[in-house]
């Protein structure tokens, strides 16, 4: 079954024309979700380039279904102006209200750095709040405003429809199987 899916990752999200015509690196999904056309090397047609080895590597077919992804995600939730990191951090605080940053960071396997960076762009929306914690004053203890609370809301169901064009596009046994393979590789010991 795993072969399977590695297959389907591969004829969806890696060879050629998707249908979506999108291809490419993170910058050209940025710009995909900016509104902005495909560059003109992007667009033109390429000729079959053999990938030899790589078509041995789990890594490689991640990463380009990864870009995929992304890609859609992004487009799906540039209506709420919320990015893949920040909607992480926005259910993980929403299911645990009162978590340390300190706890987020090591959960969400985010730099600590980029994280308060990241924090205070969503207190700045008003989409979270650091409130001193109970337990510990060194600390503060996350939690979403009523606010952040109603974006998540819409950034839940936006994500719905992303994730059912994942599974439409997969097939929803080939889903189901992805998320549960690589979903290991995030499971605590």
């Amino acid at each position: 079954m795993l072969f399977t899916t590695i297959n389907v990752v591969n004829n969806y999200f890696v060879s050629g024309d998707n249908g979506d015509g999108l291809r490419g690196e993170i910058r050209v999904a940025e710009s995909y979700a900016a509104g902005n056309a495909a560059p003109k090397s992007v667009r033109r047609a390429r000729r079959n380039i053999d990938l030899d080895e790589l078509n041995m590597h789990l890594g490689y077919f991640l990463r380009r279904a990864q870009v995929w992804v992304f890609q859609d995600f992004i487009r799906t939730l540039s209506a709420i102006d919320i990015r893949p990191a920040q909607y992480s951090v926005l259910i993980v605080v929403g299911a645990n209200p009162g978590l340390s940053q300190a706890e987020l960071a090591d959960k969400l396997a985010i730099e600590r750095a980029r994280l308060v960076h990241m924090l205070d762009q969503l207190e700045k929306r008003d989409l979270i709040e650091r409130l001193a914690s109970p337990v510990d004053r060194r600390t503060h203890a996350l939690q979403l405003t009523r606010e952040g609370q109603k974006t998540l809301r819409r950034a839940k169901a936006l994500a719905a429809k992303h994730e059912a064009r994942l599974s439409e596009k997969l097939g929803a046994d080939a889903h189901r199987e992805l998320l549960r393979v690589l979903g290991t590789f995030g499971a605590e010991k």
